[in-house]
């Protein structure tokens, strides 16, 4: 089905326009409807009962779909009905009942405060001179600073630019040390920005304009990162790069960008243990999200807490 009903169009515009929902998500809010339709296409949006959406859910777990990615489904759908429900005059919502499977709680991968040195100090290669070595390291010690999602990274613009039609969304202040996010949901918030990330950016702000092609597009224009060909970088150049460097760093983990948001909190809470303070740089609306970084450090403060408990008393094992 190569377009959706009007009023999930309608549903999908009002989420990017009203609620500032990304194109990755809108574009998986369109695949799950979709899913959601091919499940019973003879059958009426307004007919649809809590047990079609229950089979709906058993096709895509016979399909493999994981507890999450049902879980998101729901979410989509759910949301749908309930924007829907008021407007088509519906009783009620069909997917409001309707839980996923729980998912196992997995912990976020983390690179050790090591590792993390040596990918950014990067001891076995030569300092970053060239215009790409320069804005790769630049972008990576941000992520790692001021623990950014990948998106919010990409979103950065170099000032805030208000000018054309263009306004910026998320942008550096690099005066005071600062970011300015628009994060999930369209929630603002700021975050310092440490004094390598500020060296480095200061550095490829001196070579970005070999970036600019000429006569460039506004949003290029104000954009911090940039790709080769001129525009503002991809997610997906971002991983490669990393991943890159990684392996040249010899670091015997995968590298993703998100793992060093999971370092950055990692580390954080290693040396502050300040949860709060944590969820507010991470942006995260629930601490329980937040938590789950406390699980990552337990054998190190049992390590801690072997030194420092006057009545600890534990064995170490061989």
């Amino acid at each position: 089905m190569a377009h959706l009903p009007d009023a999930m169009e309608e549903w999908l515009q009002y989420l990017e326009a009203n609620k500032r929902y990304s194109a990755h998500t809108l574009q998986a809010y369109r695949q799950d409807l979709k899913h959601l339709l091919a499940s019973q296409p003879d059958k009426p949006l307004r007919d649809m009962t809590e047990a079609d959406i229950r089979r709906a859910v058993a096709q895509l777990h016979g399909q493999g779909y994981k507890p999450r990615s049902l879980a998101r489904a729901l979410s989509a759908w759910r949301g749908f009905y309930q924007w829907w429900a008021p407007r088509a005059e519906l009783e009620s919502n069909p997917v409001a009942t309707v839980r996923p499977p729980k998912a196992p709680r997995q912990l976020p991968r983390a690179l050790s405060v090591e590792q993390a040195q040596a990918l950014l100090d990067r001891p076995s290669l030569p300092p970053p001179h060239t215009p790409l070595q320069l804005r790769d390291q630049a972008m990576f010690e941000i992520l790692y600073s001021s623990g950014l999602r990948l998106a919010e990274l990409v979103s950065l613009d170099w000032r805030y630019v208000r000018e054309r039609g263009y306004e910026s969304t998320s942008w550096l202040q690099l005066d005071d040390a600062e970011v300015h996010i628009q994060g999930k949901g369209g929630k603002r918030r700021t975050v310092p920005l440490g004094g390598k990330a500020i060296d480095a950016t200061r550095q490829w702000l001196g070579v970005r304009h070999q970036f600019l092609k000429n006569d460039p597009l506004q949003d290029s224009e104000a954009a911090l990162f940039l790709g080769v060909r001129g525009a503002r970088i991809t997610p997906r150049v971002v991983q490669l790069q990393l991943d890159n460097l990684a392996t040249q760093a010899g670091l015997p983990v995968h590298v993703h960008p998100h793992s060093l948001r999971h370092s950055f909190a990692s580390h954080l809470l290693q040396s502050a243990q300040d949860l709060r303070a944590v969820q507010e740089l991470l942006g995260h609306a629930n601490i329980a999200t937040t938590q789950i970084y406390t699980r990552l450090d337990f054998q190190h403060l049992a390590s801690v807490y072997d030194k420092a408990h006057p009545r600890a008393g534990r064995k170490k094992k061989d």
